[in-house]
């Protein structure tokens, strides 16, 4: 058993206090919240089951983390209603719409620039 293996595989949990299982070793029945939208589920407000554990780089702990939950307790995503398809529709335009220029710019206008781009660089485009 290599060390990284070793440090991740806690199926009791007494070391970080959830079960914890190496990543793409967790048992059946349980998956992440990826897992459970791709099969049309959700948590459902469970308590996390346990979790998989990996060494990266990129992570200041050097380690990253990724909850599991109980497929059997999981529900069904709810159905888009006309109300919230409206109310994404209205958010979705308000991140197009240039606050400078009161155009739809037909992209998300970067939080960096908070503009849309020809007005951030107007030179540029004249």
């Amino acid at each position: 058993m290599t060390p990284a293996f070793g440090k991740c595989f806690d199926p009791t949990g007494t070391t970080w206090g959830l079960p914890t299982y190496p990543w793409r070793l967790a048992p059946d029945g349980l998956a992440t919240r990826r897992q459970l939208r791709a099969l049309g589920l959700r948590p459902g407000g469970q308590p996390i089951a346990a979790q998989v554990m990996r060494r990266s780089r990129r992570r200041k702990t050097g380690v990253q983390v990724a909850y599991l939950y109980q497929l059997n307790l999981a529900k069904p995503v709810r159905p888009m209603t006309p109300a919230r398809s409206a109310a994404l529709a209205a958010a979705m335009r308000a991140r197009r719409t240039c606050p400078q220029c009161h155009a739809d710019a037909g992209y998300c206008i970067p939080t960096s620039l908070g503009v849309c781009v020809t007005c951030a660089y107007p030179d540029d485009f004249t």
